[in-house]
């Protein structure tokens, strides 16, 4: 398999915590280029070196901190691309005198041509018993008691590739009923709530932090034919947002997130308050390795849970109100 390197600039303050999302993130291993582990190392603070070879010092001291990760050509790795941009756009929004620029480096990528690198894995597929997700630019017959769901999701992460976007989608399925209210939170391409809406759903609203989401989100919603009556999107952090909380009302039948374990935990309260009793909620973008943590968070605020799927080391979770 080949692999892209991708080395993001930081802030000696900032790496403990990007190590922390990109392994949120799905990314396994880590390369650290920090000067300030030198400088402690010079004075004593740790370890202890008899001798340097000639040019290393200037080496280990040179250029800002950083993080390098290594990501798979594949379809898996196009979308941990995207979800890696947009985190980082959103870091760089909220927490700059932390992490510092977050400028990228991808070996042999240009940041701009992300959007576009991808598209070579990204072929039509079935998920769970109904649907077909199919990328707008592939022209294929769509098999025999399927709906289709096409999507191009721009510069946006949910091409329906990722396990955690599939297992959302498969359990979709068994939650969606005939004119439903959803609410997509951090909807990326918007293909959970749009695959709602195919599945029978008769109103979705659909939020992220990224407007170029919300954008694809809305075009890809008028691509399979949904009335803008009935898909709603909105932009802003409703972390931080109460007005926000407000315009998205409710309470909803089903509310599904794709999105990293530390915000699910941080939205835990927001989502009780998003759902009618006897509402399911669907999270996913959880690596198995914080699987119990977050799956106690939301019996912390009182759901329960129905059942959980598991694959490639990301895990989704179906919970009732």
């Amino acid at each position: 398999m080949n692999w892209t390197e991708v080395t993001i600039e930081t802030r000696s303050e900032g790496v403990e915590l990007l190590c922390a999302l990109l392994t949120d993130l799905g990314f396994k291993g880590f390369a650290i280029h920090d000067p300030a582990d030198f400088e402690d190392l010079m004075a004593g603070r740790v370890g202890h070196w008899d001798y340097l070879e000639e040019g290393l010092a200037d080496a280990l001291t040179s250029g800002e901190p950083s993080i390098t990760v290594y990501v798979p050509e594949n379809a898996q790795g196009a979308e941990q691309m995207l979800a890696l941009r947009d985190e980082l756009q959103r870091l760089r929004s909220e927490s700059a005198d932390t992490f510092g620029s977050l400028a990228v480096t991808a070996k042999g990528i240009r940041e701009e041509d992300w959007a576009n690198n991808w598209k070579q894995y990204f072929q039509p597929l079935c998920v769970g018993d109904r649907l077909w997700i199919t990328p707008t630019w592939v022209e294929a017959e769509v098999p025999e008691g399927r709906v289709a769901l096409q999507i191009d999701p721009g510069s946006s992460f949910g091409t329906g590739q990722h396990d955690t976007t599939r297992l959302c989608l498969a359990m979709l399925e068994g939650c969606v009923t005939e004119g439903c209210q959803v609410l997509d939170m951090g909807c990326g391409s918007g293909i959970l709530s749009i695959g709602a809406m195919l599945l029978g759903a008769g109103m979705t609203r659909a939020v992220d932090i990224e407007q170029h989401a919300v954008d694809a989100a809305a075009e890809n919603a008028q691509r399979n034919g949904i009335a803008a009556e009935q898909y709603e999107t909105y932009c802003g952090n409703i972390l931080e947002d109460d007005a926000l909380v407000a315009k998205l009302g409710g309470p909803y039948d089903v509310v599904c997130a794709n999105i990293v374990s530390d915000i699910l935990i941080a939205m835990r309260h927001l989502f009780v308050g998003f759902m009618k009793d006897g509402a399911t909620i669907l999270l996913s973008g959880i690596i198995d390795e914080r699987l119990d943590e977050v799956v106690s968070a939301m019996q912390e605020v009182g759901l329960t849970v129905r059942r959980i799927e598991q694959s490639a080391g990301w895990a989704a979770v179906r919970l009732t109100k």
